[in-house]
């Protein structure tokens, strides 16, 4: 800030010293008319002044954009940004400004016009539902859905993001979280709580994937359609544990980032999973901005170690009911693409999508691209 207010102070004036006078100038001299000494006085004026007015020059400048600024944000000619991620349409004559970010935007997540936005032409009374509901995964909380959150309400469709037991703002020990229902009863509570004719579109990242899985088999008739975002997504009687296992020997990254929490002492099984501050750029968010990255630094929280180890039971008749979808991130070095394939190959969705050049973390990442494949699935008719 110091440095800031420094470059924004006027210079230092360097003040003429003052032109002595001969001392035997003639009495002609002193007959000179007014006019002519009028203007001897505005020449060495000017020349004094010259150097106020170039220092002032750039701070009147600079006040004068400030005031313009501040005129367009009260008269509502700049619209308010309700995320990092809207665009506006790209007119030269009447410029936005840019993201302040450094990161150099992939052209596979390009600026959209709003025209070109898959939410523009949607009716949205057409759909079977246009109430998303987002679940995160582990260590997570709803905050990580913010983006997502405010390009789906701009397009016209409600979102509930939800904290599960003991994460965001939820306010319980993790270390005290001994299953998977208790894990996941704010979803359960929540879907419980829907009329009897709602229904909803899930949404679950990471060991979000678990955790809609068991929601699925508790409410079928309540869930439309149920979206893996870079998820767990399991067999009957396979847990989550089951499932990092199989990549467990190859990524090095998880290996190194994990940290067993031991509430109930060394002598007992883990009852938390922390992840290394340090290791969170390379293993999750390997192609996210470094502000979101520095949210996620400070949000995360540990990992319940009880409801990774436990088994689910799905059924046919009720999670087998519920139309699933799967989005990949083909950059992901939490569950690499080699996993995610396992898993859509043991048990294939309707349909396979893909958010190209996305990390594990693509609502941060490629928070357009994942928008638009959400709002697409949303469309989808029943076969």
């Amino acid at each position: 800030m110091g440095n800031l207010c420094g470059c924004l102070a006027p210079k230092p004036v360097n003040k003429r010293k003052a032109t002595k006078r001969l001392s035997n100038a003639s009495n002609t001299a002193a007959t000179v008319s007014s006019n002519s000494s009028n203007r001897w006085t505005r020449i060495r004026s000017s020349r004094k002044e010259k150097f106020v007015d170039d220092a002032l020059i750039q701070e009147q400048a600079l006040a004068a954009a400030a005031t313009i600024i501040l005129q367009q944000q009260h008269n509502g000619s700049l619209p308010f940004d309700r995320s990092a991620s809207l665009r506006y349409p790209n007119s030269k004559k009447n410029q936005l400004p840019r993201s302040s970010s450094s990161r150099a935007r992939s052209l596979t997540d390009p600026l959209l016009q709003p025209q070109q936005l898959v939410n523009q032409d949607i009716k949205l009374d057409d759909l079977e539902t246009s109430h998303f509901v987002l679940i995160h995964g582990g260590g997570f909380g709803a905050w990580c859905w913010y983006k997502t959150i405010a390009l789906l309400e701009e397009g016209g469709f409600k979102v509930s993001a939800i904290d599960l037991t003991g994460s965001g703002i939820h306010a319980f020990d993790t270390n005290s979280i001994t299953s998977l229902s208790q894990y996941v009863k704010p979803l359960n509570d929540f879907l419980g709580k829907l009329a009897e004719d709602e229904k909803v579109i899930l949404v679950g990242h990471d060991f979000g994937g678990t955790c809609i899985s068991h929601a699925m088999e508790s409410f079928p008739s309540k869930i439309s359609k149920a979206i893996f975002v870079a998820a767990a997504m399991l067999t009957n009687g396979q847990s989550t544990l089951d499932m990092f296992t199989k990549q467990a020997g190859s990524n090095d990254l998880m290996r190194q980032a994990q940290k067993f929490l031991y509430a109930n002492g060394k002598d007992h099984p883990p009852t938390a999973i922390d992840l290394d501050k340090s290791s969170l750029r390379d293993l999750l968010f390997n192609q996210s901005p470094a502000k979101d990255v520095a949210l996620a630094s400070v949000s995360m929280r540990p990992i319940p170690f009880a409801p990774v180890l436990e088994k689910l039971s799905l059924t046919d008749m009720k999670y087998g009911s519920v139309r699933r979808f799967y989005i990949e991130t083909p950059e992901d070095n939490a569950i690499s693409s080699t996993l995610q394939e396992s898993m859509i190959n043991s048990s294939p969705p309707e349909r396979v999508f893909r958010v190209k050049g996305a990390d594990h973390s693509p609502f941060f990442s490629k928070p357009q691209a994942l928008h638009k494949l959400l709002v697409e699935i949303s469309k989808i008719p029943s076969t």
